[in-house]
């Protein structure tokens, strides 16, 4: 043991003296981790950071893309929330749109990462099919759904009155809009959040449902009591993504309903997109929804952290 300590000792008496004979090695050492993170940081600043201070920079100003920038204070926002009475039903869409969205793919996740759950032979075809809809563009899917949801002559309403059933207006009524857009983002989505359910179960270990099923404890107590506490780290993680992303739903309003009927399907995202792009080019108000939307978001993902966290069980 002796002989192995003076050993080191020795060893690194002589990387001392390496060292101080070659300064520029030793700085070399201690630099090179930070200019590998070089692209990762040049990355950051030019595609998030500056992008984030232009957008809060901006949203003090009047710019339309065509003048000079003027510096207007609050007035964006003073619009925005009090003279404005379309910014109101966006937010509230979008909100709806969130709640449906995030409590139906999160159930529908676990549902049926439950039911696939097992060596079975349909499961691999079943895995299969039901993530090939989140690789699909989303203009494609629009297309689509345009068609199927046709109130004249779509093929749901063809095999509903094949039924007996009376049609129903899928994207041309204020009552079901919002609800369609809905469904096929849940169908767009669910595959992609049922694999993430599929490998958190996968990952619990097989003793402790064996262990479970001697004690002869009901199906329904092994879920609630086991299975979920163990997955809870990933459906909070579906948790916080699927609330960004529905929050940032734009391609299949924009290409479905536009915002209509009326302004049942406005949200967030395509506001912001016509106040910059379509009338009359208001960037500064525009930057301002977009604030107010990032302000949303950061609020949720906080409150996430806070509250819903401390039921999460990490292993």
């Amino acid at each position: 043991m002796a002989d192995r300590f003076f050993r080191r000792r020795e060893l690194t008496i002589e990387e001392q003296q390496i060292r101080s004979a070659n300064p520029r090695k030793e700085w070399g050492a201690v630099l090179k981790p930070y200019f590998l993170l070089v692209p990762t940081f040049c990355f950051l600043i030019i595609f998030t950071y500056y992008p984030l201070a232009r957008l809060v920079w901006l949203s003090f100003r009047k710019y339309n893309l065509l003048s000079q920038d003027q510096f207007i204070g609050l007035q964006n926002y003073r619009q925005l929330f009090f003279i404005n009475k379309d910014f109101g039903p966006s937010v509230k869409n979008t909100f709806v749109y969130t709640a449906a969205s995030v409590t139906l793919l999160i159930v529908l996740a676990v549902l049926f990462g439950l039911w696939m759950q097992g060596e079975r032979k349909i499961n691999s075809l079943a895995k299969r099919v039901i993530f090939f809809p989140h690789i699909v563009a989303g203009v494609s899917i629009s297309m689509i759904f345009a068609w199927l949801m046709n109130s004249r002559n779509g093929l749901f309403n063809q095999l509903l009155m094949a039924w007996g059933l009376s049609p129903l207006e899928w994207l041309d009524s204020s009552d079901t809009a919002l609800g369609s857009i809905v469904g096929i983002n849940v169908w767009k989505g669910v595959g992609y959040d049922t694999l993430i359910v599929l490998a958190a179960l996968g990952g619990i270990s097989s003793e402790i449902n064996e262990a479970a099923a001697l004690d002869n404890t009901p199906s329904h107590r092994r879920l609630f009591c086991i299975t979920l506490p163990m997955i809870s780290p990933q459906i909070f993680f579906l948790l916080v993504t699927i609330t960004i992303s529905s929050f940032k739903v734009f391609d299949l309003v924009r290409l479905l309903t536009n915002g209509g009927p009326g302004s049942s399907t406005y949200v967030m995202v395509l506001y912001i997109y016509r106040y910059a792009f379509e009338w009359n080019r208001q960037i500064g108000y525009a930057c301002a929804a977009g604030v107010v939307l990032l302000l949303i978001l950061l609020v949720l993902t906080v409150i996430y952290f806070k509250l819903v966290e401390r039921k999460v069980h990490y292993q």
